[in-house]
């Protein structure tokens, strides 16, 4: 008895040895602010160009025809990388890659305001667009582990979409208000670096590893379909039966082709395709792809061609815009009230249709020379964006299981960003190809981009899941 009694005080005073630490976050307020205002940082820098694409341009001798690449870099390397990304965060640390991106957004931003070519200046976007798919992608992932219960899940992914409408908000009202779009570069990629800095202290790790290496063959045909597409939509405008048109698009569908191939054959795809055959997936990607087509596309080049026409400063134009992202930014931060009434897929129909609507007001106002008569319609639109930008990531992670959150993000705003491109692309060739002027050419786009959003609205509501 007496051994026993030593043993059990020598034990009482021995201190245990340190349990592993669990891999859930402890400071969850960190996280959803952190990953919310790197993804602000990540839309702003997404935006800057539209309101000051003219200076760009002209600062940049950049020929209209070649415009649409300096709005393209940074969705061509988000869509082209968002996957992997995904993929990259849940297999090796949201955390890791969370904060290598936003720290390669910073460096990348602040190089993109050294750059004095078109060329040069396509390129730097391109790498903020991929330092943005690595934060982006990982941001949803470590909100869903920080918030593990559906309510958190819901208010925190309300949240992160408020400011994913709040970037897009404030991006061209900060373009606008520096003394040139090189300082507001440089001013971004500073806030950038400061929130990577922030978050290599405050952020705890996660991760849901697959095993296996990065799907490497799959991003490097995926990025040049990519590059493929927007090519001949870029060409486009000058003609769409020309033979390097086509031969851009034959190269697209091939290219796509060899990457469903190479997915179906990789131990650790960037993307699962048999999520394909899930409706729940189908509508969060189409819904994707759908506000890139007929949302940003349209909304990228549009302040743009208001500056051309109606003759607005870049700061005017900024303000009159606000109205519509200010409104988006504070209807994604309410419609987290709507939980449990009104279904994620009913908010993206109802965010189209309003989309749709807002935009069909807003015909005839340029070549009216009038700016008054947008506002009905950007009023319009902008709730109907704030709709979707609430929706999106919710459904996102809804689709696929919770230990694929990341993918799903990145599957989603893939397809978003595959959208934004075409969209971009597409809406300069209408608005500048048009014989009756740049106002006529504007009229046609919003047109095409009413229509994609009505199309969008029924497909949603017919991708039910079982």
């Amino acid at each position: 008895m007496p051994r026993f009694n030593e043993r059990t005080r020598t034990a009482v005073k021995q201190p245990a040895p340190p349990a592993p630490a669990p891999e859930s976050s402890s400071r969850p307020r960190a996280t959803l602010a952190l990953t919310s205002a790197a993804t602000a940082v990540a839309l702003m820098t997404y935006t800057a160009p539209m309101v000051t694409l003219p200076d760009v341009a002209a600062d940049l001798h950049t020929p209209l025809s070649a415009q649409a690449w300096l709005l393209n870099g940074t969705p061509l390397g988000l869509a082209a990388l968002l996957l992997v990304a995904g993929s990259l965060a849940d297999d090796y640390g949201r955390r890791r890659i969370f904060v290598a991106g936003t720290l390669a957004l910073g460096l990348t931003t602040a190089l993109g305001a050294l750059t004095s070519s078109t060329w040069l200046f396509t390129l730097a976007r391109i790498a903020q667009g991929a330092a943005s798919a690595a934060l982006l992608a990982s941001s949803l992932g470590l909100i869903v582990h920080a918030f593990p219960s559906p309510r958190g899940q819901l208010h925190a992914t309300g949240v992160w979409g408020a400011f994913v409408s709040g970037g897009i908000a404030v991006g061209p009202l900060l373009s606008g208000a520096m003394p040139s779009w090189r300082v507001s570069y440089g001013v971004l990629g500073a806030a950038a670096v400061l929130v990577a800095a922030l978050s290599a202290r405050l952020l705890s790790e996660s991760r849901a590893p697959r095993g296996g290496r990065p799907d490497l063959p799959g991003a490097v045909t995926f990025g040049l379909a990519l590059v493929a597409l927007v090519a001949a939509l870029t060409l486009g405008r000058d003609g769409w039966l020309r033979a390097p048109v086509a031969l851009l698009l034959l190269a697209f569908a091939v290219l796509l082709a060899l990457f469903a191939v190479v997915e179906r054959r990789s131990a650790t795809p960037m993307i699962d395709l048999g999520l394909l055959r899930h409706r729940l997936f189908l509508a969060s990607s189409s819904s994707g792809l759908f506000t890139g087509l007929a949302v940003i596309g349209l909304f990228s080049f549009l302040p743009a061609l208001l500056q051309q026409t109606v003759g607005l400063s870049a700061m005017d134009t900024a303000w009159l815009f606000l109205l519509w992202s200010g409104l988006s930014f504070a209807v994604a931060l309410q419609v987290r009230r709507l939980a449990g009434r009104v279904p994620p897929r009913w908010q993206l129909a109802l965010g189209f249709l309003l989309h749709a609507a807002g935009v069909l007001t807003m015909l005839g106002s340029l070549d009216a020379g009038s700016w008054v008569r947008l506002l009905p319609g950007l009023v319009i639109a902008g709730v109907g964006s704030g709709l979707l930008n609430a929706a999106l990531p919710l459904l996102a992670v809804e689709s696929v299981p919770a230990a694929r959150a990341a993918m799903g993000s990145g599957a989603q705003q893939t397809f978003r960003y595959i959208g934004s491109c075409a969209g971009v692309a597409l809406t300069i060739a209408i608005a500048t190809s048009s014989g009756s002027g740049l106002a006529h050419g504007a009229d046609l786009a919003m047109l095409v981009s009413a229509g994609l959003a009505l199309v969008a609205a029924a497909s949603v509501v017919a991708l039910r899941d079982r």
